[in-house]
């Protein structure tokens, strides 16, 4: 099936080209069975064309009978990668030519020209307060406008007024735009249409483009207007430049794009000050609140002849405060500010210095607009003339208004986002655990990096915690989803497991109830399909050198072991969190001394998990005999993966080097089912005890170990085994083949048993019971003395 990877079932190449860009598909016969794969789906999925060829359907892309068919719904669902680990993808199924053969189409999550990303441009534009924004269907008919559009509609007009508009340029009008838009896909931007007549007139700044379906099948246009004065060429030339303006998220280059249309439309040197809120990412107040309190600074200017003159005030640096005339107090209403040279001196008082700071040299006139969003102060930009003898007329005024309201629009967007984006960031980062950390059983280091560009922070983490006999878990997950709702299940799930961790309960186990929690709350959301995600849960015991671990759906850890040697541990893979449909498997190895386990989310490997995974393999390679301690190698094998400068995922990374516990720290005793034997179990205790020099425990452990011994022996028989560890902790365990777990209680004045766990609870720091595969083991432990001697 190799050569039909691109091919369609006669030997014919598949038409789609651009339309099927990052769009993986496969063709199914009237059996369910594969006859075609894409090497897009290949590149998804890891299987290749010869693989999966004549394979059931649900073999490898699961129920398709329960996807959405031929109603142009998509489906997020979770395949399975070849490699193991689960792929979520947006997935669409829909009948091919008219026969009984069916086309499954499948993408990631919000890639590039996906489904998503039209339906939120679509929503977000008809959400627009100042920006008229239609909705038409391919034949023409209007869908949908929203309330701005309204408004700009003239009275008595009919439905089909936009489509009735006559360029100002003489070119065809705009229903014949419309349609020559649907047809190709060429957007139309910012053409100028008349509106009305006169000197003064309005008319209506408009934009259009197509929007197509996954498979580059159109189902509409979009139209965007806003309302301009009557306007020269030059003006409409800058309408339509300023339709650029707030393309970015990043607030400084939204200044920088509206000097661009400033210059050279409007004047020959621009600027444009942003109070400290907005540079410092606060929420600016209500209203102006005067020089001194916004403290604004200089973000970009622009000069018609490419170098700013030094003697300016240069970006970066503050802007001196200047009096506080009526004129520049119109700031507090936002009015547009119309100086000639006269005036602008006067404003700063006539003197030469702040003159020579704030005026290009032969500047005759000059506008300046504050930047104002609901109610809110976003910054001042000024334009001035010094090559023209002309002052600004009105179709100026009108334009800078224009100009600075969608830059003051632009900016309280980006200033959401941000806002959002920082806030979910605070929250991530203070849900997780410290960096590095060190316990007797490893030393640890976590990192996490938030995506980056217009995607917000999700819920990944790692986390790292102690467990009872010196042993520590090890955790990292990833929940779908982002912003704040993601990062707060991801702290409903750290804190399950952290609960279902101090049961002692083993990986398996304790994935399965976190996947029962998960489904509890997809009953309890609105959207179920936004709950869920993956997990890899660990546990280290450095006194056997073993460690267990079971996998939700997680990419599976590297191991470096001390000679330097890299490879993957063969962890099976189980179904993501939520979806409870199959058991986790433990994968248990045992780890030379040294060794460093890195646990890691899939936004570490990128889309391409093949390559993914021998990229950081070579790199662990490369790193492990360089850097010395956990951290120092997460620094530097986070450096090296090109997906971190902008990730278009979180990234999640916990790298644990391992320790042991010396033999002569140990001790260990196994006893029949014989109640003699516990004598025999205090002599062993008490000698050992001496030779560690832990005299002041003599009388307490010897009680634990007299209670723990006798109630196995004669509740659970035999063998019994008692271990002794010394470490930070005095750790005595013994273990017994019954499952029954033993039960605190009170007993009354006339009871003669009932006592011995109570005591034992008395004597202890802590204490427990974890279940084996041949029994269970009851633990405690002892806070070793002050003077006790070092380990």
């Amino acid at each position: 099936m190799g050569p039909r990877d691109q091919a369609g079932s006669d030997g014919s190449r598949v038409q789609g080209g651009p339309a099927l860009k990052g769009v993986a598909a496969a063709l199914l016969d009237a059996q369910g069975r594969i006859v075609w794969w894409s090497r897009s789906a290949r590149r998804l999925l890891g299987w290749s064309g010869e693989e999966v060829a004549g394979r059931p359907a649900p073999d490898v892309l699961g129920d398709v009978e329960a996807y959405p068919e031929s109603s142009g719904l998509v489906r997020r669902v979770r395949l399975r990668h070849r490699a193991g680990h689960v792929v979520e993808a947006d997935v669409r199924v829909s009948e091919a030519d008219g026969s009984a053969e069916r086309l499954v189409l499948m993408r990631l999550p919000g890639g590039p020209g996906g489904w998503d990303q039209e339906r939120d441009i679509a929503r977000a534009l008809l959400a627009q307060d100042g920006i008229g924004v239609a909705q038409y269907d391919t034949a023409g008919g209007l869908v949908r406008t929203n309330a701005a559009m309204d408004s700009l509609r003239p009275p008595g007009a009919g439905d089909d007024w936009l489509g009735a508009l006559s360029a100002r340029d003489g070119g065809e009008p705009a229903r014949a735009a419309f349609e020559r838009v649907a047809a190709t896909g060429t957007p139309l931007a910012a053409r100028v249409y008349d509106l009305g007549s006169g000197v003064g007139a309005a008319a209506l700044s408009v934009s259009c483009f197509r929007i197509d379906d996954l498979v580059g099948v159109p189902l509409g246009i979009m139209v965007e207007a806003s309302r301009v004065m009557d306007t020269g060429p030059h003006l409409d030339a800058a309408y339509r430049t300023a339709f650029e303006i707030g393309q970015s998220l990043d607030v400084v280059q939204v200044a920088q794009d509206l000097t661009r249309v400033l210059v050279p439309a409007l004047g020959d040197y621009a600027t444009v000050d942003y109070p400290d809120d907005v540079l410092e990412g606060r929420d600016p107040p209500a209203g102006y609140p005067g020089q001194e309190a916004s403290a604004p600074r200089r973000v970009a200017v622009r000069a018609a002849d490419g170098a700013w003159p030094t003697r300016l005030i240069q970006v970066g640096e503050p802007i001196p405060q200047v009096a506080e005339t009526p004129e520049i107090a119109a700031m507090r209403v936002g009015d547009v500010l119309v100086f000639d040279a006269e005036q602008a001196r006067r404003n700063l008082g006539g003197d030469p210095e702040q003159i020579a700071r704030f005026l290009p040299e032969g500047a005759h006139a000059s506008l300046g607009c504050p930047l104002y969003r609901r109610g809110r102060f976003f910054g001042y930009a000024a334009v001035y003339r010094t090559h023209t003898a002309a002052s600004f007329d009105e179709a100026d005024v009108k334009l800078m208004h224009d100009l600075c309201a969608r830059t003051a629009t632009a900016i309280d967007n980006a200033f959401r986002f941000a806002r959002e984006h920082r806030t979910a960031v605070v929250l991530q980062r203070s849900l997780l655990p410290p960096a590095a950390t060190r316990s007797t059983a490893a030393e640890t280091a976590g990192i996490y990096l938030p995506a980056g560009g217009s995607v917000s922070v999700g819920g990944d983490w790692y986390d790292a915690f102690d467990l009872s006999s010196l042993r520590v878990g090890l955790v990292v997950g990833d929940v779908v989803g982002h912003g704040l709702e993601a990062a707060a299940t991801m702290a409903r799930l750290r804190t399950a497991v952290q609960t279902l961790a101090e049961l002692d309960l083993p990986p398996d186990e304790l994935l399965t109830r976190l996947d029962d929690l998960v489904r509890r709350m997809q009953i309890e959301a609105e959207q179920p399909d936004t709950v869920g995600g993956s997990c890899l849960f660990a546990v280290y015991d450095p006194v056997g050198r073993t460690c267990q671990m079971a996998s939700a759906g997680n990419p599976p850890p590297a191991l470096v072991t001390p000679d330097g040697k890299v490879s993957f541990v063969p962890v099976t893979p189980g179904p993501l969190l939520g979806v409870g449909d199959n058991p986790f498997e433990v994968t248990k190895l045992t780890l030379p001394p040294g060794s460093t386990l890195v646990c890691y989310t899939d936004g570490l490997l990128g889309r391409d998990v093949t390559a993914g995974s021998e990229r950081l393999k070579a790199d662990l390679a490369a790193l492990s005999g360089t850097h010395g301690t956990p951290a120092a190698l997460g620094d530097a094998l986070v450096a090296r993966s090109p997906h971190t400068e902008n990730p278009v995922d979180d990234i999640s990374v916990l790298l644990a080097r391992t320790r042991v516990v010396a033999e002569e720290s140990m001790a260990v005793w196994e006893y029949p089912a014989d109640l003699s034997a516990v004598r025999e179990a205090r002599a062993h205790v008490q000698a050992r005890l001496e030779e560690w020099g832990l005299e002041e425990l003599l009388f307490s452990t010897e009680l634990i170990v007299s209670e723990l011994v006798t109630n196995a022996m004669r509740y659970a028989g035999g063998p019994v085994t008692l271990r002794l560890v010394r470490d930070r902790v005095l750790v005595c365990e013994v273990s017994d083949p019954s499952s029954t777990q033993p039960r605190l209680r009170r007993a009354l004045a006339m009871d003669e048993g009932g006592r011995g766990l109570f005591l034992v609870a008395q004597l202890t720091s802590r204490w427990g019971c974890r279940y084996t595969t041949r029994g269970k083991t009851i633990w405690t432990e002892q806070n070793l003395p002050a003077q006790a001697p070092a380990v």
